[in-house]
């Protein structure tokens, strides 16, 4: 029988990273290291002072990865600092990051570790 039970998740947060294309997989890899279990990358174009700069001051669009990583507030520091480190970030033009807070996330989650987390905030 399927449990309809949502079960949700507060103490969330979404750390987002704009870098020049092809850079995204070092912003997931510095994550990873810091256990971030996953991360969502996506293509963008946009423009920025810099590129604004261009030929006769026509705006030129710059290709961005934009990396999105959700990880538990406990570690948005430790996973937000690896991450500006490993993208450069502290260089002009190589892109930015930025955390939001999440409210409230859902997801599938296996019952066993529902058990198995519930039983560890009992206190005996």
């Amino acid at each position: 029988m399927k449990d309809d039970k949502i079960t949700y998740l507060t103490d969330v947060a979404l750390i987002t990273c704009i870098v020049t294309a092809g850079r995204g997989d070092r912003v997931i890899k510095a994550a990873q290291a810091m256990g971030a279990t996953g991360a969502l990358v996506y293509h963008a174009r946009g423009i920025g002072p810099r590129e604004r700069l261009g030929l006769l001051g026509i705006a030129i669009e710059a290709e961005k990865d934009v990396v999105s990583i959700l990880v538990a507030s406990d570690y948005q520091d430790a996973v937000f600092e690896a991450i500006y480190r490993a993208a450069e970030l502290n260089v002009p033009g190589a892109g930015m990051a930025y955390i939001t807070p999440v409210e409230k996330l859902a997801t599938y989650i296996p019952r066993e570790v529902l058990e198995r987390v519930s039983s560890q905030g009992r206190t005996p």
